[in-house]
């Protein structure tokens, strides 16, 4: 499975932006997937994920009501829809994937087998 995410840039916070995954390799529909960040000196966190049945979604607490993970799987790519950044969201964003089952989404990093290559996203104050 090979990822592309793309979307990122600088923006004021309070900003949005949406990023992009595009997945290709496998039938894209058999795949959960998930957005992690990394900021400068943090270790790489977990920001939302989906399952391969895209109804089932979670995120971490820091981004609930803000952030949306959608997939459409007519594309093979997934989404993160974020919106009222804040500086604190400045990090490299990634996409990851792995196959899937049913509705189970996954959290943590080493759930995933394939990932994407970042993307910046830069929120300013």
């Amino acid at each position: 499975v090979q990822l592309q995410a793309y979307g990122g840039g600088l923006v004021h916070a309070g900003g949005s932006l949406r990023l992009s995954c595009a997945a290709s390799g496998r039938t894209f529909s058999t795949l959960a997937m998930g957005w992690f960040r990394q900021a400068p000196g943090k270790e790489r966190e977990f920001v939302a994920a989906i399952a391969k049945i895209g109804s089932y979604t979670y995120y971490t607490d820091s981004v609930k009501g803000r952030f949306t993970i959608s997939r459409d799987n007519a594309k093979n790519t997934v989404y993160l829809q974020m919106n009222s950044l804040k500086p604190e969201d400045t990090a490299v964003y990634y996409c990851a994937a792995k196959i899937g089952v049913g509705g189970r989404y996954y959290l943590t990093a080493g759930d995933y087998a394939y990932w994407g290559q970042g993307t910046q996203v830069t929120v300013s104050s």
